[in-house]
């Protein structure tokens, strides 16, 4: 007999079942409303693994009386998605088909475009799954065709549900009955820093261990300690970050330090590594501009590495972020540029920048310095400053130049 994941053995059959989303599936879930209105659209679902992306996939499948088709991204090619296609022909694809694609950032853009023709004209109702945030990872045209919703890690207490019935499942299969209380049931809920799957695999390590009851020494030999209450779905995660991020911003390394490992000794990695990317075009910019080059480094490292060792790249960045020059001339550029596009300003662009014949266009590297003055910004907006250089070396060196290469003093 084949062995069978716990994980599979304990999926929910129905939206009920599903732990930790309530605000997709519960009483007044956005998603739920969605299908008890007899709604399937396209949908991109995005969160950290183990928190029931697929599992939703498979529920919404079978409410929709669709076949339901898998592929991954990261082994699957155009051929496999023009076959999945090929069965909207059959009687059992008259319909049209349900295609859920697990981690969607690995299509390149020619891949994910190859996708449009499908979802067009009905034939194909995409989920997509990603771990990435998707208006980075997914090309803008699935995007607007698709609603996004956001899974969030499971909290400890919804992820305890779950393991008691994976513990009740292994009793069957087993033909015995042991005993686990709520209590160490919700440590092992804990370890899996939100991810149900990790908690499932702990768990089954501690069934195997356990002769009649669970004990502390068998939990506590088989999970990290942890120090303090640190919840990863509630107002506690929030304010850890916050505070890491107000840290860093602040330039206080020694609270850094202490915010970045209170977050990682309750597991939650990606956040970590969310929030540092942030922080360095946030709150650094170009007072150092190497700082989101060096972030990403140490980001792609930790994940590679995962918990514990994931903590050494993470407090190189961090710290590195805290002792650094700090800027936010960038973001305030951005946001008050954003306020005239969402106004409605600039719509015409000069004609001399309108393809195809770009009519007067003057190509800078032809002059000295490479540098030529002449108009970018459309009529309405062209005595705009949208960036204001900062105070730190860096920006006064680009505004130097700046100044020079325009003949000001």
């Amino acid at each position: 007999m084949s062995y069978q994941p716990l994980a599979d053995k304990i999926r929910p059959k129905t939206i009920d079942d599903i732990v930790g989303q309530e605000h997709l599936f519960g009483p007044r879930g956005t998603i739920r409303a969605m299908l008890e209105r007899g709604r399937i659209t396209n949908m991109i679902f995005s969160g950290p693994p183990g928190t029931g992306k697929t599992t939703a996939a498979s529920i919404i499948a079978g409410m929709s009386d669709k076949k339901m088709f898998r592929l991954n991204a990261t082994t699957a090619s155009l051929s496999d998605v023009k076959a999945v296609a090929e069965e909207t022909k059959t009687m059992f694809g008259a319909d049209g088909v349900l295609l859920y694609l697990d981690e969607i950032q690995y299509f390149n853009r020619k891949q994910q475009q190859s996708l449009l023709e499908y979802l067009e004209d009905g034939r194909i109702t995409l989920i997509a799954s990603t771990t990435e945030n998707p208006y980075f990872a997914i090309y803008n045209a699935l995007i607007s065709r698709s609603s996004v919703f956001e899974f969030k890690p499971v909290p400890p207490i919804a992820c305890a549900r779950a393991l008691r019935r994976a513990w009740e499942i292994l009793d069957e299969d087993e033909g015995v009955k042991k005993e686990a209380s709520d209590e160490l049931l919700l440590r092992l809920a804990e370890c899996g820093g939100g991810d149900v799957r990790r908690s499932l695999g702990i768990l089954e390590n501690a069934y195997a261990l356990t002769d009649g009851v669970l004990t502390e020494e068998t939990v506590s030999a088989l999970t990290p300690s942890f120090t303090g209450n640190f919840d990863v779905s509630g107002d506690v995660h929030y304010d850890m970050l916050s505070c890491l991020q107000k840290s860093i911003r602040g330039s206080d390394v020694q609270a850094t330090m202490f915010y970045l490992a209170k977050i990682l000794a309750g597991g939650d990695l990606l956040s970590v590594c969310r929030r540092l990317q942030v922080i360095a075009s946030e709150d650094v910019g170009n007072a150092y501009p190497l700082a989101a080059v060096v972030t990403r480094a140490c980001v792609e490292s930790a994940r590679d590495l995962g918990l514990p060792e994931a903590a050494l790249p993470l407090a190189n960045a961090a710290a590195m972020l805290a002792t650094a020059p700090k800027s936010n001339a960038a973001h305030d550029a951005y946001f008050a540029a954003l306020k005239d596009v969402e106004a409605g300003r600039g719509t015409v662009v000069p004609e001399h920048l309108q393809s195809p014949l770009f009519k007067g266009y003057k190509y800078p590297h032809e002059y000295p310095n490479h540098f030529v003055s002449q108009q970018y910004l459309p009529d309405d907006l062209k005595t705009r400053e949208y960036y204001k250089f900062g105070t730190s070396k860096t920006e006064q060196a680009a505004k130097a130049y700046y100044d020079m290469i325009r003949g000001k003093k």
